[in-house]
Parts: structure tokens; sequence; C-alpha cells
């Protein structure tokens, strides 16, 4: 006899344990039997598989897993819960607003608001106010689930809120049965799951204001995306807080401009103008990409940035990126700003025959890309229009696959290494429009997984994420201030080969398809240059750093001197500069200070008789003196290594 059939059901817990509950038994319930902190720290639960509300009643046997704020499942139903929360407090502050969709985001969560009331700091800290109260309140989260006819007429006729009824008729057009959850008067149409009770919200702040278009279309409606962030614990609030001051004292475009770096124009929207300073930055990034390229065996090409619109076609990218694409007709013809390289790779790889012995062939570019982002969503270098991409395609056999991928992931943890940054993977599976039979994804799914897997790497499954044509290993970094970047990406692709009938002679004097890998190892140099500047605060590592020393003559008694160690150091190859402005050393060592120089030489009386220097570091003061010789070899040796401080 079952256990359910005596009115029990068995639970199975992540360690493999059972244990009997009555039946219709709710997850809080369960964690209320563990341990009263489980059951005040826990915010969902996974049943089978499927993450619910903990007041769901379970009515079969069935695994369950518990998740907390420390658990990336439980940030998500917390934040979320806490845009309804500031959903309800904006609706009872503002009547008459309207909410359009109120998602968690990496950090925090939004909701975007039609309003004819236009929020200002003021108003959020109101909301803030409203938000803690409602906590206070203790409601109770409800979910129904009801026809999704019934939820129209709900939003038609009680809210009177055209963007739930038209995400009911168009977005979820597919769905028989939608989920509504209450909290108080407050109702909201959502998949869920979310916290029991808004007590669970304790410490919230509302960060700011920006505009957005309903559905990302700009010829829609404009609305207000109020942003936040909320934690159980005001100390992690506080942290949370300060990190957010310190990364807007080092924003790339703020220090972009004192650095001198790049600027953007009017004239040319979203697409940077490199100045001098951030040249060197690209071209040392740019020299480095080279060296460990040719190490590896990779072939550099480059291929025009014009391509008549038969390549795209042939691609598939006027039917699945032509919405991203730049268009240029000349006469009969049409052409695009090619926005990829790879179709562009398979006519390299075409051009003569190709033989089992010649492969795996790897071909490099660093190829100018143009998409056509919306003029709202660009911003600084992290979303351009105008792309530096470094890029590579591998064609291989399916023999060499997992070789060539573990290969890649080496070269993606050697160069990262560099700038102290960890690389974290995920696999990402085959979208809803892709090309290519589910038979091919599959295969090239699991042979992404099985280099993985072979190399003993932990990774995370990102469904549906893959590009349109194959899917991918995404790599992300963490940066200094703990920031999330998706950088890196190996994509294995059948698609591609077979679409430009693409072969090489095997063994057996037969044709047979190749396989090709897509793959980036810092993706963009504008967005990684983006993501150095914020990383080191604009304190480039010496071999970055545009210019690497300053020479200051304390007095122009020491000018000629100062000339000296200036030209032996450009005879070394140093990027330095001399600064023989008739100002005092406190100032010009203040003002080289701002402009973040790795080091100071300072010269003065003293150093020109005993013909030595004294340098200072930056931000470390004061190193002592120096022998010109061994200072030179001291800076050659770090230039080198490529040490970072």
């Amino acid at each position: 006899m079952s256990s359910a059939s005596n009115g029990h059901i068995n639970i199975t817990f992540p360690d493999g344990s059972k244990k009997e509950f009555p039946k219709g038994v709710t997850s809080l319930e369960i964690a209320s039997s563990i341990s009263k902190s489980l059951a005040e720290d826990v915010l969902v639960a996974e049943v089978n598989g499927e993450l619910v509300d903990l007041v769901r009643p379970i009515c079969e046997d069935a695994s369950v897993r518990f998740y907390k704020f420390t658990d990336d499942e439980g940030k998500k139903v917390y934040w979320h819960s806490s845009s309804h929360i500031m959903a309800q407090a904006i609706e009872e502050l503002f009547p008459g607003a309207k909410f359009g969709v109120g998602p968690a985001i990496e950090n925090g969560f939004y909701y975007d608001v039609d309003s004819s009331h236009k929020f200002t700091e003021d108003d959020l800290m109101k909301i803030e106010d409203k938000m803690l109260e409602i906590a206070k309140r203790d409601l109770k989260t409800q979910r129904e689930e009801l026809k999704r006819e019934d939820a129209i007429e709900y939003f038609k006729s009680k809210r009177v809120d055209s963007y739930k009824v038209e995400i009911l008729e168009d977005i979820a057009k597919d769905e028989d049965v939608v989920s509504l959850y209450h909290q108080g008067e407050f109702t909201d149409l959502c998949r869920g799951p979310h916290m029991p009770t808004t007590a669970k919200l304790k410490n919230v702040k509302l960060l700011n204001v920006s505009g957005s278009y309903w559905r990302g279309d700009s010829n829609r409606q404009q609305l207000q995306r109020i942003y936040g962030i909320s934690f159980p614990k005001k100390k992690d609030l506080d942290d949370y807080l300060k990190l957010i001051e310190e990364a807007k004292k080092r924003d790339h475009r703020k220090l972009g401009k004192e650095l001198e770096l790049f600027m953007f124009h009017e004239y040319s929207p979203g697409a940077p103008f490199w100045l001098p300073n951030g040249m060197i930055l690209f071209k040392e990034l740019e020299k480095y990409w080279r060296s460990i390229h040719e190490e590896n065996g990779y072939d550099e090409i480059n291929t025009p940035i014009l391509v008549k619109d038969k390549l795209f076609e042939r691609s598939g990218h006027t039917t699945h990126y032509t919405g991203n694409m730049f268009k240029v007709i000349d006469g009969d013809d049409t052409y695009y700003l090619k926005p990829m390289n790879c179709p562009e790779a398979t006519m390299v790889y075409s051009s003569k025959l190709r033989s089992y012995k010649d492969l795996p062939v790897r071909l490099s570019e660093i190829g100018r890309l143009h998409r056509n982002e919306l003029r709202g969503a660009v911003g600084g270098l992290f979303r351009v229009r105008q792309i530096t991409m470094d890029d590579a395609h591998i064609f291989c056999t399916l023999e060499q696959i997992q070789q060539e991928i573990t290969g890649v992931m080496g070269l993606i943890k050697r160069f990262y290494a560099l700038f102290n940054l960890e690389p974290a993977y995920s696999l990402a599976t085959r979208p809803d429009e892709a090309l290519g039979s589910k038979e091919v994804w599959d295969k090239a799914e699991a042979a992404l997984a099985a280099a993985l897997e072979a190399t003993g790497l932990k990774y995370k499954l990102n469904e549906k994420e893959g590009a349109f044509y194959g899917p991918k290993i995404d790599i992300n970094i963490k940066d200094v201030l703990k920031r999330d970047w998706q950088i890196a990406t190996i994509q294995l692709d059948y698609n591609l080969p077979e679409r430009f009938d693409l072969t090489f002679e095997g063994s057996d004097g037969q044709k047979h398809r190749p396989v090709m890998i897509h793959r980036a190892i810092f993706g963009s140099f504008e967005r990684f240059i983006g993501v150095l500047i914020e990383h080191f605060a604009g304190n480039f590592p010496l071999w970055l750093s545009p210019i690497q020393l300053a020479v200051l003559p304390i007095t122009d008694n020491q000018l000629d001197y100062a000339k000296e160690v200036y030209n032996r150091l450009v005879e070394n190859k140093f990027r330095v500069k001399l600064d023989d402005r008739n100002e005092k050393v406190g100032y010009k060592i203040r003002d080289w200070e701002t402009k973040k120089v790795p080091y100071m030489i300072v010269l003065g009386e003293k150093e020109k008789q005993n013909k030595n220097i004294t340098v200072r570091a930056h931000k470390k003061g004061d190193l002592g003196s120096f022998g010109l010789n061994d200072f030179v070899k001291s800076l050659s040796e770090e230039i080198k290594s490529k040490k970072i401080n």
C-alpha cells in the first residue's frame, strides 16, 4: 500500500533521506519541521524540479529542495517579490498608475510604470517608506489560477490595465491557464513563485528612474523604469550601496574622459572615437592577442566590412538577425555592414580544397562590425554600434571537437589570469528561433557538455540562450566589485558548414563536412576595455598604461638632467612624459596622480649630482632612490611579466 493511500506522502531531500508527511503538506511546513531557522530563512522551494511557492500544497511523493537568499533562486524570488511590493506602493501613492513588467534582474529588480506623474528622488524615498509599511502589514501572498480569458476580463474591467491585457492576448496567447498573485488589495499577473508574505522584505533602496519603451519598441508608449535593490540584512544593503558608490567613481565614461581615452559625438551615435591614450590600450591588447594566437596555431585573416545581401541570406542572418543590421543600397545592389565575421570566414575556408591533414584550420580576425542597436540602448563602451571583435573560427573534424574546445578554454583561462579575473562557465542551449534540426542541435549540445565535463569544469545550464546557429559555452567573469560580465564565448556550429557546403577530403578519399567552432576570448575590444577601466579604476598595470612614467624636475636647474633621463627611457621604448612646466613639484605630483601614471621620477639637485633618480609609485608614494640602469631593468621585467599590482 502506497503512502498516499493512507493519507501520507514521502518527501525526499537533497541528501537522499526521506520522511513521511501528511498529504497536502506545504514546503514551509516541511521546513518548520526541520528547524525554526530554516523556516525563517527559506524563500522558495523546488518540488520535483519546479520552483513553487512555499505555501503550495504537496499532494504526492516528491523531492524537495529549499532555497534561501544566499542562493541565486532565492535572490530572484526575493527581488521579484520586492518589485510587486514596489508596484503596490506606487499604486497606493499614485492612483491610476499602470504597470508593464517587473522582473528580478542580476542585481535587484525594476518595474516599468505608466504614470502621468514624473517620479523624482523624493518620490523614490516615499515609495521606499510605503514598501516598508506594506512589509509590516504582513500581507500573505495568494496565488490564483484562472483561464486566460477570465484573466483578460479581470484586467479589462477591474484594473483597466491595458499592459496586462496585451501580455495575456499576445505574449501568453498559447496558454490556457495563467496565474495572478494577490497581496492585500493589490493583484498582479505573474508566473511566480513569490515569498509567502510581504513581511520578508526588510531592507530596500530604490536606486534610480530611467526611460523605457513598452516591449522595447521606440514607437510604443514611453514608460518610467524604477530600479531597486533589497536585502534581508541591513549590512548587506549597506555593503551594496558602498559598492554602487565605488562603481560611480569607476564609471568608464567618467574615467574615459578624465584620462583622455575615448569620446563620443552625435555625428556617429554609438561609435567611440579612440583618442591617442585609448589607442595605446587598444594596441597593447591587440599586440598580446596576436602573440597568443600565433603561439596557438591561428592564421590571421581580414575580411570586408561591406558585403552583398546574398551572403547573409545564405547564412541565415537576414532571416534571424536583420533587425540588427545596417543596410546600404548601391543602385540595384543591396549590401549590409557586416554584423558578424563568421559568414566570411566560411568563404576563406572554401577558397581552396581542404584535406583532413589540413584540419583543424584556425582563422583569427580582429574584425570591425556594425550592429543597429537602438539609440536609447547604447551606453558608453558597453553597448555600441561599431564593434571591434576579438574573433576566430575553427574548422575541424568531429573527432577534433573536444581537443579544440579544450584548447580554447585553456587560452581563455590564461588570458583572464593576466587581470586576476576568474572565468565561470555556462552552457546555452537551442533558442526558439534556430537554424537546423533538433537532432543536429542535440548533437552539438552534447559535444559542448562533454568538453566541459572532460576538463572538470563546473558549469550551469542556460536554457534557450544559444545563438541562432548553434549552442555555446558562455564565459562570465566577476570584476573587483563582484559584478558579473559575460565576455568570452565558444559556439559549436553544424549549420553554417551545411549552408555553405563546406567540405574536406577524408582519408577515405570522400568528401566530409567539417564542424565550425566560433569563439571569442574577450568579446569586443570596446566592451572589454570598458570593463578593464572599471576593474582597475583607471589604474592600469604598467604594460597597459597609456603613460607609464612622468619625469619631474624640481626646478629648471635639473631640466638638462631630466632630459637625459627622459631620452634614456624613450630609447628603451617606455611611454614617458617630461613635465617641464613652471610649477611647484608638489602640484606636478598631484596632477600626475590624478592621471594615474604608474611611476613618477622626481629629480632634484641631489639626484643630478649623484646621477641617480628618486621614484614615486602611484597611490604608494616614495619608493626611494635608484640607479637609472637598475630601474630600467626593473621596469622591463615588470612589463615582460605583465605583473598586476
